[in-house]
């Protein structure tokens, strides 16, 4: 008798649980133990990406002006001086060493880094490396195809060598400015560049 209770109380709640994990199992938040362990990746992937697509995009419009967005939004090639950058984000990280070099501000505390050059004291270009914490939501998200999808075809495309490292720019005209895009390789961009046609 006593067996025969306790058999039906294991068969009892077997249903029960069945039943309670078949109606948690039925919603779309619910995941099996795979999907669970894969889901967190998924999901930051998906978050990196869309915030390197973000970060794309915000350079876009700007552009238009001759300048990039963000921190140093303001200072416009071929108008804004060295001292109004200096005004704007201060003293460089490695200034320039002669009038064709570029004035290095590195990145740190998430701030991106960047690189002005000057032609008569004038902006010349304006290089954006991006930030070196969480990368891959910021320019190390941005590929080729990413662009490609979202800009369509460029402009012009180059190759050329800087050291050992063979680099590919996707050129984008914007009014009278031209945005290069500097990649190392089709899902690793080193930076972007922007100057006057």
């Amino acid at each position: 008798m006593i067996h025969q209770t306790i058999k039906k109380s294991i068969l009892a709640f077997t249903v029960a649980g069945a039943v309670c994990l078949g109606a948690f199992g039925s919603g779309d938040g619910v995941y099996t133990v795979q999907q669970a362990k894969a889901a967190p990746t998924a999901s930051a992937d998906g978050y990196a990406a869309e915030q390197a697509l973000k970060t794309l995009n915000s350079f876009y419009k700007p552009a238009l002006k001759g300048q990039f967005p963000g921190y140093v939004s303001g200072l416009t090639v071929g108008k804004s001086t060295r001292q109004d950058v200096i005004q704007k984000i201060g003293e460089p990280t490695l200034p320039g060493k002669n009038a064709g070099a570029f004035d290095l501000y590195g990145a740190d505390m998430g701030s991106p880094g960047y690189a002005f050059s000057y032609k008569q004291n004038k902006i010349r270009e304006i290089r954006y490396f991006g930030t070196n914490v969480e990368r891959q939501t910021n320019i190390g998200g941005i590929t080729m195809s990413m662009l490609k999808k979202h800009w369509y075809a460029p402009s012009s495309t180059s190759t050329f060598k800087n050291g050992k490292t063979t680099q590919t720019k996707l050129t984008y005209n914007r009014g009278n400015y031209k945005l290069e895009f500097i990649f190392n390789s089709s899902t690793d961009l080193d930076h972007i560049n922007l100057t006057t046609k």
